[in-house]
Parts: C-alpha cells; structure tokens; sequence
C-alpha cells in the first residue's frame, strides 16, 4: 500500500507484467510497420515511462518525438483537454504511432485526431499500455492494446496523482475504502441468532445474507451456481468452497449501495473465512466483526425443547441430539474464534435475557466498531 497525498493505493500491476505487455506491443507493431521507420509520439506527461520502455524493446529504426497535453485534475479526467506542446515536424507521408500510457474516456485521443487531422500522415495508429474499456465514450479504433483494467484510477509507471506516484515501477490502484459495517453473526442453537438477525439488519440498515436462504434460492431458481451447487449435492458431495463465494458475491453485488452485510452461516472454516476477507477486499470493504451470542448449554437445551414443543421440528424434540448440535456448533466456531481474535474482530456477547436486552449489547459492540 502506498499514500499520495490524502489517498491510499494498493497494488494493481506488478513491473513484470507490464514488461511482458511491452514487449507484445513491440513486437505486434514492429511485425505489422515492417520495413518502414515509424515516427512514434508519446503524449506527455504520463507516457515517458512507456515510450523509454518501448523503443528499448523495438529493435528496428524508429523517430520519436512528444507533445504535450493535459486532462486530468485529481482522479478525474476532464472534458477541457490543454495544449501545452505541439508538434516541432513534419509528418507529411510518415507512419505515426500515438504511444500512449492510458485510454480512459477517449477525450485526449479526440484531441490527437484533431491535431493529426492536417498533418498529411499516410497512417495513424493508436497504441496505449492501458485501456479501460467501461469508461471509453469514443469510435476512434484503438490498433494495439496492452493490458484491459477496470475503471478505477491507477498510479505509478509514468501515471500520476497530484504529480506523485509517476516514478513507482508498478502500478497502483486507489483504494476506495466503503465504509461498511460487515457483520459475521454466530450463536448456538437456540441463540436467538435469527431474532437478532432481523432486529440488526433493520436498525443499521444492513443486508442479511443467509447462506442457506442463498443456496436454496439458487437451486430453486436454477441458476448456473445453484445448479452446480446441486450436482454436488446430489452426489452427497461437500459443495466447494469457490461455489459458495461465488454465491455470497453475486449478493454483495445486487446490494452495491448497503450500509454493509449481516453474514449468517458463513464462514465455517477458517479457510471460508480467508476467502470471505478476499471477496470484501475485492470490494475495498472488509469484515468488521465476528458476533457470537453466547448462552449457557442448559439454557440452550431448555429452549429448544420448550421450541421443539410448537416448532414441529424432530432435532429439537430430543435432547441428545440437541447437545449434539450444540457441540457441533463449539467445534465449528472455536477455529473461526481464534481466526476473528488474532484480527481483534472477535465479540462474545450474554445471550441472556430478554430480546430488548440482548439487542441493546449487540448494538453497543457495533457502535463501538
């Protein structure tokens, strides 16, 4: 991670594979211009870094030469594109190669067609190390293309923040920090976990994912996911793990704009749990706490036979099986425990007491997050 001025950028692309992308480019124009000298034209500020890289891996004669033009303020690029430097020859009759470091929006090409557009050149060409295919707004044909990137915005490798960040040899993302509240929710059987749940997602305005919920409407809905999960399952078959994030992620995304997420039934393991760090990271977000509600076993017991009286469900009919679950349940969450306190996100809360009660501890441990 790095710092420019008041934001933070992770890594995004490291020096070796924009080497390997050079080094494509270079040989895909240098095989398609042959035995012509081309004049390559680096837009500064931002392509020295890649024109310097460029023509060392370009082994056949070549003409460089630079204008200069400027569009970004902050993290934005902008419609009002400067001239700052022109060109200083005469192109009549030559094969020009734009080398530029990125193609966002397409305004700054724009720009380069106009000023090329009375040069007599036989051919321009458009060459960019970076390409972000979501934010391009223009038709004019990008010829050779590097890497495709997301649209965020990046740093390092001749691309600047404020004017910092150009000499760093790989390339940076911004980290867009949301500012989330991501809850991993647990409690033994007969917890209360659920009317918590509920009480939760409405006062902090959260989503409740349910792992069960997602698998079930997946394999209702036949989606690709529930029916891959399902062929696992029929085969009496664990479901891998990847399937499962795979699911939890199409969820955070149909809910971009929440406050954050109330996981329930998700992690098991730790390895779930790492994967879960992964898929928030993806999202420039991360898990703020682990919440077990914490109940004593006879407490426990007594509740769900006193359910299992109106509840219909044979598993909390018989006591055996209720402290069964109930180890079941210790087995599973001592490892994800151990994972959540080494982060200091681990939160043991009295499961004790009234509805009311319980909700004002859990509310208290979140406020305080």
């Amino acid at each position: 991670m790095v710092k420019l001025h008041d934001k933070f950028f992770k890594p995004f692309i490291s020096a070796e594979e924009i080497d390997r992308a050079m080094a494509r480019l270079a040989s895909e124009i240098a095989k398609d211009v042959g035995d012509e000298i081309p004049v390559f034209v680096g837009i500064l500020n931002g392509s020295f870094m890649v024109v310097s890289d460029f023509v060392k891996k370009y082994k056949n004669p070549c003409e460089v030469t630079f204008i200069k033009l400027a569009s970004y303020e902050g993290v934005k690029s902008t419609e009002d594109i400067q001239r700052l430097i022109g060109l200083t020859q005469d192109l009549t009759g030559r094969t020009v190669i734009i080398l530029e470091d990125i193609i966002d929006t397409g305004n700054t090409l724009a720009e380069v067609h106009r000023i090329f557009k009375n040069e007599k050149v036989k051919s321009l060409k458009i060459a960019t190390l970076f390409y972000k295919p979501e934010a391009y707004k223009k038709d004019f044909k990008l010829h050779y293309v590097g890497i495709e990137i997301p649209n965020k915005f990046i740093v390092g490798y001749g691309l600047d923040y404020n004017g910092l960040g150009r000499n760093l040899p790989e390339v940076y993302q911004i980290k867009q920090t949301e500012y989330m509240t991501n809850l991993v929710l647990f409690g033994p059987p007969g917890a209360g976990k659920g009317t918590q749940a509920e009480f939760l997602k409405e006062k902090y305005k959260l989503v409740h994912i349910s792992t069960g919920d997602v698998f079930r409407y997946n394999i209702k809905n036949e989606t690709a996911l529930g029916m891959l999960a399902k062929s696992y399952i029929d085969k009496g078959e664990l479901v891998p793990d990847q399937v499962t994030i795979d699911m939890l992620e199409a969820e955070v995304e149909k809910n971009t704009d929440a406050n954050g997420f109330i996981f329930d039934g998700f992690p098991r393991t730790s390895a779930q749990a790492d994967a879960l760090d992964k898929l928030m990271e993806s999202k420039d977000s991360a898990i703020s706490a682990m919440i077990a509600l914490e109940v004593d076993d006879e407490i426990l017991v007594e509740r769900l036979l006193n359910r299992g009286k109106t509840s219909g469900r044979a598993d909390d009919a018989d006591e055996s099986i209720i402290r069964n679950r109930i180890t079941e349940y210790y087995n599973k969450t001592a490892i994800l425990k151990d994972y959540y306190s080494a982060q200091n996100k681990y939160f043991g809360v009295d499961g004790v007491g009234s509805i009311e009660e319980i909700t004002e501890r859990l509310s208290s441990v979140i406020d305080n997050l």
